[in-house]
């Protein structure tokens, strides 16, 4: 109880009133009233939704919140232990600070470590765009003594170069706008198993013929509202854009051929509908969608429905290099005596020892070190995160900004609001969590998307170039919220503020978006100013 008492403290910081004002717009609750908190802190992506509070579940929201504001440790047992062998990060606060998109990149040596460091590292084949198989999808840049990391960060430099459209980044009336975008090296050398031995068939990995890329972590709350938006409305959703024809790219046939597909990279298993997370669009229902898997694979912390570890696409290969380390297998012993100290594993212990560490980083019976319990208050914490209400919606700039924006086509993919369904919580995995979730049914939500993805050409662009509409909705408090210097928009954090963001939607003739954007560019400097103060509003 004093967690959930803490929890609904943190709601209104320094003090003032969290009732919402009387006579507002209905889009003032951009979560609809079930999934709306009224609060513009910087606590503001971190509240409870009324729903959560309603239904009797602030102790397992402020239980959940405390495991994802808390570091996992590499200990053996006690609270949040089993971080490793490798990890991406040691908290969802590392990436997700105040619990909103990664801070911006800077450029330099790529800091893993810093706490709001959201963005990840995308290493890829160029030609086919899959990811390499000897890294994960998203690669472990830490490792838990004897064991090495994957990727050493060190070796890995941002560089931010510049870009100029067709416009010379220049409006008619003299303002100016830059466009940069990042580019990322990694030698050879920052691989641990290309420096233990391991030579890559495709000889990608010989010749640093792989590329980098960012991408940047989403904004956690929220994502219950649009669980809750029904198969239906979404495949629907498609259907109108593929009838409209408005789109130069069309839809991804990955995803959306006259039908929701069934097969490739992004099967859609009918039982499960649409995918609605990640910019790839690879996650179904949030039961099993980033914020689940993520505190698995980032951590390396297994539970009862996942007994083991996220190490490369292969599945052996890191398995395989870190067995024949000398310096590894010299801590091995210790190492599992801490993590296994009643002997329940023998095959961890013989005198084989590159296999008692293959044994180890492959078995799919590891005992699970996240507890039923401590998941399911984390799902009712990522379920019940509220969206904060909408700001100054009565102040007439916003609203010639809000008229303005739907004017010149933005809303076409920044589709305004959705109205939710009956809500049922479905789980892929049957994990015995989804009783106590969260439910928003019947709510009409602002969340400023159209839960498609479409393609924007920019240089240096999102791996397939592919990329779900980012949801607007508490977009313009990043910055109260992280302490970050700049909005940290775009995928890769490119964009430092709303206008470079616009501009880089038609810096290609072949953007999805780039006849709004000239819309945009034509503008008088006051309903641009209009539009920015709206997009931030929201």
């Amino acid at each position: 109880m004093a967690l959930a008492a803490l929890a609904l403290a943190g709601c209104n910081p320094g003090g003032g009133s969290n009732t919402p004002e009387t006579d507002m717009p209905e889009w003032y609750y951009t979560g609809g009233k079930q999934g709306t908190a009224i609060n513009s802190s910087s606590m503001a992506f971190r509240q409870p939704t009324p729903a959560t509070d309603e239904a009797g579940l602030g102790t397992m929201f402020a239980q959940g919140d405390n495991i994802a504001e808390k570091d996992f440790v590499t200990n053996g047992s006690g609270r949040q232990h089993g971080l490793g062998p490798v990890y991406v990060r040691a908290s969802c606060q590392h990436c997700h600070p105040n619990y909103s998109h990664g801070t911006s990149v800077p450029a330099g040596t790529y800091d893993a470590a810093h706490q709001g460091n959201g963005t990840l590292l995308v290493v890829i084949n160029p030609t086919t765009q899959a990811y390499v198989p000897w890294l994960a999808g998203m690669p472990q840049l830490f490792g838990a003594k004897p064991f090495k990391a994957p990727l050493d960060p060190d070796q890995i430099t941002v560089t931010w170069k510049t870009a100029t459209d067709e416009h010379g980044n220049k409006f008619a009336d003299g303002e100016t706008y830059e466009l940069r975008y990042p580019e990322v090296t990694m030698p050879n050398t920052a691989v641990y198993v290309y420096n233990q031995g391991y030579r890559d068939p495709d000889g990608l990995l010989e010749s640093e013929g792989y590329e980098v890329l960012l991408e940047n972590t989403i904004g956690v709350y929220g994502t219950g509202l649009l669980d809750a938006i029904t198969d239906e409305d979404i495949i629907a959703q498609y259907a109108k854009e593929e009838a409209d024809g408005k789109l130069k790219n069309g839809l991804n046939p990955a995803i959306y051929a006259g039908g929701m597909q069934t097969s490739g990279y992004y099967k859609n298993d009918p039982q499960w509908g649409p995918k609605r997370f990640t910019y790839a669009l690879s996650r179904g229902p949030l039961q099993d969608a980033a914020g689940a898997n993520a505190i698995w694979n980032i951590t390396n912390v297994t539970r009862s429905d996942r007994r083991y570890h996220y190490l490369d696409l292969n599945g052996t290969i890191y398995a395989e290099y870190a067995s024949k380390d000398p310096e590894v297998q010299a801590g091995f012993a210790d190492y599992i005596a801490k993590l296994d100290p009643n002997n329940e594993h023998p095959e961890w212990r013989t005198d084989n020892m590159e296999s008692n560490i293959k044994e180890f980083l492959t078995s799919k019976t590891l005992p699970a070190e996240m507890s039923d319990d401590e998941f399911t208050q984390v799902m009712v914490w990522h379920r019940g995160l509220a969206v904060p209400a909408a700001r100054n919606v009565t102040d007439k700039q916003v609203l010639r900004g809000k008229e303005l924006f739907t004017q010149i086509g933005c809303d076409y993919c920044h589709r305004p609001t959705w109205t939710t369904g009956p809500d049922e919580v479905r789980d892929p995995n049957n994990f015995p969590v989804t009783a106590k979730m969260p439910r928003y049914p019947n709510q009409k939500i602002w969340p400023y998307t159209d839960m498609v993805q479409h393609k924007l050409h920019m240089e240096n662009d999102i791996r397939t170039g592919w990329c779900r509409t980012t949801p607007l909705w508490g977009r313009g408090l990043h910055r109260k919220a992280t302490g970050d210097a700049y909005d940290a928009r775009m995928h890769d954090t490119r964009a430092r503020n709303v206008i470079e963001a616009i501009m880089w939607h038609g810096y290609s003739t072949e953007s999805d978006a780039y006849y709004p954007t000239q819309e945009f560019y034509k503008l008088e400097k006051s309903d641009r100013d209009a539009i920015v103060a709206f997009i931030n509003a929201i």
